[in-house]
């Protein structure tokens, strides 16, 4: 092998309780219910196993492109755990490139958590009234919105062949269960939640909200 000759890889331990902390922070705020939940938190599931199993466990996607890249970046090695960065590998970067992709997307993560915590902790304090401000009156689901954004931040992190095909297929999941929700809230709140949704974007807010949403928020 080249570079520092060290297999980085083969942490199980690693990926267990990686994928069990994620796993615990956002079902904590996505608690499942419904069967269709359920399927949805499965995916959720499915898409950090497959991400913490390629950073920790073994780097098939490195391992696969190790046939194009090896001859335009002959110290590229694939079991070396650097090197799992793709974004450092592809831009030939170093520990600053390394630094800002991790500040990046912890910042993310930590901010994405955040989103899904607002909103879990209104929508349980709301007593099964319909919520329409503070941070729903951005968005209309911003716990899909926070996982939405952590799932992004670990695709800066770490990105793999597996991820990013799974990432869109998580993204239509919920977007399916968002909508399925939303049917149900209208048959309770009828045109209140109607009119909620003509001014509210379902996941990433307006760059300028209307006189109508902001009033709603204060």
């Amino acid at each position: 092998m080249h570079g520092e000759g060290i297999f980085a890889y083969g942490l199980w331990s690693l990926v267990v309780i990686n994928v069990a902390l994620f796993v615990f922070f956002i079902v904590s705020f996505l608690l499942p219910f419904r069967k269709r939940e359920w399927r949805s938190m499965g995916v959720t599931v499915a898409f950090f196993t497959a991400l913490f199993t390629e950073m920790y466990g073994f780097p098939l996607t490195i391992y696969l492109l190790t046939g194009i890249l090896g001859a335009r970046y002959p110290v590229l090695d694939p079991f070396s755990h650097a090197h799992g960065h793709l974004w450092v590998v592809l831009f030939g970067g170093g520990a600053t490139m390394l630094n800002i992709i991790h500040l990046v997307s912890n910042g993310l993560v930590i901010t994405g958590f955040i989103i899904m915590w607002r909103g879990w902790k209104m929508i349980h304090s709301a007593q099964d009234m319909l919520v329409t401000t503070g941070i729903y009156s951005y968005v209309r689901h911003p716990q899909y919105s926070g996982l939405f954004m952590v799932i992004t931040a670990m695709l800066i992190q770490w990105p793999s062949i597996m991820a990013l095909v799974m990432a869109p297929i998580l993204v239509i999941v919920y977007y399916r269960l968002s909508r399925k929700e939303e049917q149900d809230v209208t048959e309770k709140f009828g045109d209140e939640y109607r009119q909620y949704m003509r001014r509210t974007p379902m996941f990433v807010p307006r760059l300028r909200r209307s006189q109508e949403s902001q009033a709603s928020a204060g």
